[in-house]
């Protein structure tokens, strides 16, 4: 984004999008130990599901440290199981994926949960509260934005979850929840379609087919589509040299712009924020410096220093290059997730998700993909995290303006302004069109 003229007297304005879907699995495995519970499509009855008053305006501060300290420690996580790739993740839809299968886990397996996601301290009624508000106050961010969050539950036909258990995703999530013969093979297209429609096309396909274990499916999809404040004029852009980490070039398209941004610097890295819209929600740029990296840049990443550096933005004058880049990303979180300290939800010996089902299901596996697309008009992603189970028993700045040419790798966060969640993070260390 690196415009090296005046800007023009009135901006156009486009549109741009962000998808993000993430899917959970529940796979089962095993004897059933038995005990009461119910079929997942049982008729509404009363339950007994801790309830309290909708908040409209204030959102719980202690599940948006959470959810900052999850994104940056899982992202941490990524980078040393994909580093010197490009990396483009959804901490909202995996933290919010997680939080649904949360729901459903007991004793030890929810300890181990609770603190891989920075939940300690929290009860579950005010999570699952706090959950709710989230999703509201986003997908009423901005009236030119479109935010939804969707969620849903597939439940395979005769397997019984407890009521609750089902009650509170419908109740704080808002999840749809569907019984499927999963022994009909037109069932993973009712899941599939579902997911596509969620992410507007972005995310065709997340389950290849269904096994026996498989038991329930815990999805969340996360669509935006929004406008940049100022768009990027395409004249502007043209190819220019990219410096790759091993030392090699490549001609690459780079977007420029010249105007009034919130900005950052430090003798490490220069930052900037490129708003959407009304500016609730902001693309974040972070360009280490030449005589630095990605790598020394990511060993300053984290939730306290992001705090900081958030605080710290100014007003100034400056000109960005940006280079457009278009990707798509799959990983499994399994790695990830243990290491976080969530090890006993993927094994069927020790794993507790009695408060979900009698069949007592575990984790057995986390799958996560992504599209993402940044151009002139705007920028277009898609996320899904999938997680298998299986059962066993400021004022204008007087500085001088900035240049900020991102030639070489760099992160990018989509940040909503107001609460501080973090909807994707990207590592792009060689950008693709």
């Amino acid at each position: 984004m690196h415009k090296g003229g005046e800007m023009h007297g009135q901006t156009i304005k486009r549109v741009g999008t962000v998808v993000a879907a993430g899917l959970v699995l529940l796979g089962l495995w095993g004897s059933f130990r038995g005990g009461s519970s119910h079929r997942a499509l049982a008729q509404p009855e009363p339950v007994n599901v801790q309830t309290r008053p909708q908040q409209t305006a204030v959102i719980d501060a202690k599940l948006i440290e959470a959810n900052t300290g999850f994104s940056f420690k899982l992202f941490s996580e990524i980078l040393q199981q994909d580093g010197g790739k490009n990396v483009f993740v959804s901490p909202s839809s995996v933290a919010i994926a997680l939080a649904m299968t949360y729901t459903g886990a007991s004793g030890d397996t929810r300890k181990a949960m609770a603190k891989a996601l920075e939940l300690q301290g929290m009860d579950l009624p005010d999570i699952n509260q706090a959950y709710a508000d989230l999703k509201t106050t986003l997908e009423t961010a901005d009236p030119e934005v479109q935010l939804n969050i969707a969620n849903s539950l597939w439940a395979r036909q005769g397997i019984a979850f407890k009521r609750d258990f089902l009650q509170v995703n419908r109740e704080f999530y808002d999840a749809e929840i569907t019984d499927l013969d999963f022994s009909d093979p037109a069932s993973v297209g009712k899941i599939n379609n579902w997911v596509q429609q969620k992410t507007n096309g972005k995310i065709n396909q997340v389950i290849d087919q269904l096994q026996p274990s498989d038991i329930l499916f815990l999805i969340n999809a996360i669509y935006f589509k929004g406008k940049w404040t100022d768009e990027f004029d395409k004249n502007q852009t043209e190819d220019r040299p990219f410096y790759l980490t091993d030392g090699s070039q490549k001609n690459h398209p780079l977007m420029r712009q010249w105007g009034n941004y919130r900005y950052y610097e430090t003798d490490q890295f220069q930052a900037v924020s490129l708003p959407y819209s009304q500016k609730r929600l902001s693309l974040y740029v972070f360009l280490p410096r030449e005589d630095s990296n990605l790598d020394r840049f990511y060993q300053q990443l984290n939730a306290e220093n992001w705090q900081q550096w958030m605080s710290q933005f100014r007003n100034r004058d400056g000109s960005i290059g940006l280079p457009r880049f278009k990707m798509e990303y799959e990983i499994g979180l399994n790695p990830a997730l243990t290491a976080l300290g969530m090890g006993v939800a993927f094994d069927p010996n020790r794993a507790d998700f009695t408060a979900m089902s009698d069949v007592n299901p575990s984790i057995n596996a986390v799958k996560h993909k992504t599209f993402v697309e940044v151009n002139e008009e705007g920028t277009e992603a898609a996320a899904v995290t999938v997680i298998g189970t299986r059962s066993m028993s400021a004022p204008i700045s007087s500085e001088s303006p900035f240049e900020m040419i991102v030639d070489r790798p760099f992160f990018c966060a989509i940040r909503d302004n107001r609460t501080g969640t973090l909807l994707f993070l990207g590592s792009i260390s060689n950008p693709q069109s």
